[in-house]
Order: C-alpha cells, then sequence, then structure tokens
C-alpha cells in the first residue's frame, strides 16, 4: 500500500512537471512577448547583426521579457537572422514575433524626395530613412561607369531621379536605388511625354535641364509654363537665355536675390549669359510639375520677364527690351526700398 502511494505520488509529481514544462512551452509560443505603451514599435536589424545583437535591439525595444524563451524558440524555429525594418505590435506572442523575423517580413519605409539642388543633398535625404550611409549613395551616384550604363554623365545624371514618394525596404542598396529609379524615370516618361518633347525637338535630359531652371525661376505654378514659353522663344531664335539661376550655380550663391553684372563674367558653361542653347545639365532636381510645364509651355511672343516690383513672386512679361528694362527697374528699385542689395 505504500509502495503505491510512492508510485502515485510520483506519478502525480512527473504529471505535474510535465503539465507545466508544456505551460511554459505553450507561453513561449503564444503568450504575449512585447509590452510597451504603444501601438508598436520598429525593430532595426542591420546587415551583418548575429542572434545577440538581435536579442539586444528587442530587448531595448522591450519587445522580448525573457531573452531565454526567445533564444530557446528561436533554435526550435531554426532562425537565421535575416536583416531589415520589422513593426513590432503590442501584445504580439513570441511565435508571432520569431515567425516574422524568420521570414523576413520587413516593414517597408516610404521615400520622399524633392527640392533637391545635388547629389549630394539627395544622398542626404535618402540616407535618414534607408539602411546605408549618404556616402554608399553618393559614391554609387557619382560612379562614372554606372552613369555611362544609363546613357548619362556627372552633368546630367541627376535628371535620372524623378522627386516623389516611393517605397522601399530599409535595406536598400545604393546599386538597387538606382536600379528602382532608372525603372521610374523610364515609366515616367511615356509615349505622350516623349512625343511632346520631340515636338520641343529636345531629348528628356535637356527638358529636364530646363525644366531646372524653371523651377528655379518661380514657385509659383501660374507663371511656370510662360516662363517655360520665353526660355524655349530665346531658344528658337539663338538668343542666350540669360537666366540668373544658371549664375547662381555656378558661382554656388544660394539665397542670393541679387545677380550683379560682375557675377555675368563667371567663366562657366552654366553661364548662359556667355553661352548660347542650354547649360550642360540640370541645375537642380526638377520636380514632375515643372517638367510637364515645359511639355505644355505656354505658346506667345514674350521674349522677357523678371519679378513683380511687389515681390509677390509672380513675374512681369514682355516682348520688347524697352518694356523689359522698365520693369526691370521697378523690381530693382522695389529691392533698394527693401535694402536688398544681394
Amino acid at each position: 500500500m505504500k509502495r503505491w502511494r510512492i508510485l502515485l505520488f510520483m506519478f502525480v509529481l512527473v504529471l505535474m512537471c510535465s503539465v507545466g514544462v508544456a505551460y511554459w512551452a505553450w507561453n513561449a509560443m503564444v503568450g504575449p512577448s512585447a509590452d510597451f505603451k504603444e501601438e508598436s514599435r520598429v525593430l532595426y536589424i542591420p546587415s551583418g547583426a548575429d542572434l545577440d545583437a538581435v536579442v539586444d535591439s528587442l530587448v531595448a525595444i522591450q519587445a522580448v521579457s525573457d531573452e531565454g524563451r526567445f533564444r530557446w524558440l528561436a533554435e526550435q524555429k531554426n532562425y537565421a537572422v535575416k536583416p531589415g525594418r520589422y513593426r513590432v505590435v503590442n501584445g504580439m506572442s513570441m511565435n508571432d514575433l520569431v515567425n516574422m523575423l524568420r521570414a523576413g517580413e520587413q516593414e517597408p519605409v516610404m521615400v520622399t524626395f524633392s527640392n533637391v539642388g545635388d547629389l549630394a543633398g539627395l544622398a542626404g535625404r535618402i540616407a535618414t530613412v534607408l539602411y546605408p550611409d549618404s556616402l554608399a549613395f553618393l559614391e554609387a551616384f557619382q560612379d562614372p561607369a554606372m552613369q555611362r550604363e544609363v546613357g548619362l554623365n556627372e552633368a546630367t545624371i541627376i535628371s535620372l531621379f524623378i522627386p516623389d514618394t516611393y517605397e522601399f525596404w530599409w535595406t536598400t542598396e545604393p546599386g538597387q536605388f538606382i536600379a528602382r529609379m532608372r525603372r521610374e524615370h523610364d515609366a515616367f516618361w511615356t509615349d505622350a511625354r516623349t512625343a511632346k518633347a520631340e515636338v520641343l525637338d529636345m531629348t528628356p535630359v535637356e527638358v529636364a535641364t530646363l525644366a531646372s531652371i524653371v523651377q528655379a525661376e518661380t514657385v509659383k505654378m501660374d507663371d511656370a509654363r510662360r516662363i517655360a514659353g520665353v526660355y524655349l522663344n530665346r531658344l528658337r531664335i539663338g538668343m542666350p537665355l540669360q537666366a540668373d539661376p544658371t549664375l547662381k550655380f555656378a558661382l554656388g550663391l544660394k539665397g542670393v536675390n541679387r545677380i550683379l553684372n560682375v557675377d555675368k563674367q563667371v567663366d562657366s558653361p552654366y553661364n548662359t549669359y556667355r553661352n548660347p542653347g542650354l547649360p550642360p545639365g540640370p541645375i537642380n532636381m526638377p520636380e514632375p510639375r515643372f517638367i510637364d510645364a515645359v511639355l505644355d509651355a505656354e505658346k506667345h511672343d514674350y521674349l522677357y520677364f523678371c519679378a513683380r516690383a511687389d515681390l509677390s513672386g509672380y513675374s512681369e512679361f514682355a516682348r520688347s527690351y524697352e518694356q523689359h528694362l522698365v520693369n526691370a527697374r521697378k523690381y530693382q528699385r522695389a529691392l533698394d526700398r527693401r535694402g536688398i542689395y544681394r
């Protein structure tokens, strides 16, 4: 009788231990793991990270409450680290967490760029949301072999990038970014846009170059198509563009309001006062709306324009040089009254 009781006790003890282990395993699988105040938090796993680094990152964002359980479950599921940007939802079970990481189910990031003046600015902008640093992107953009591959050069490569909002994986490498931008560029230049460029006797790069000047001239879309028409009229008759933004680009003058006569003497292919035709390439990264403003430029006989004296941002247009001088003097006096001399 006593032996029977001992056996029964041992059986019950083993059963309880088994149940405990089973519950621990079950809780490790489906019980809540992430516990924080927000609805979710973001986990970043960089390239080259190992399991220890992943665990450290998970603990740092309070996505796991028990390192041991996570490691045990990760080993059971043969988890191999995959870099990326992951969204961890509050209350997420450890099983779901490991499954997400094991499958590499990243959350994409939205990359937006506009109002970019040069490749360095673009590299810096996208490096704030993608994993590679700005130097890696800039080196890729400036690679002559890549530029030749896409049919562009140092002066024109900026036209490859069409400002917009795009979805990327956080781990996107510079080469992958460029390949995507090439596809987006080709998709943007539809048959309809290409046909309009041909009517103007311009290539897409030349359209982008002129669009960059128009974009630098005005923030008023009401004026953009008309300004584009002025420049196209000048190109048709062989008149220098005489575009102040190209001088600012050549001289590195950002934020100045007045161009001086001495500025017009700068020895640069971007000096459109001295050199006829378009400059070698875009002076900034033109937005699609300014590219379309060139493609749909207003047809008129204006050859001149300058900023209005009310400093509203709009322009005054003129057919004759004499009328243009009248408009220009009004604008210059308005700047003088406000003490704006540069």
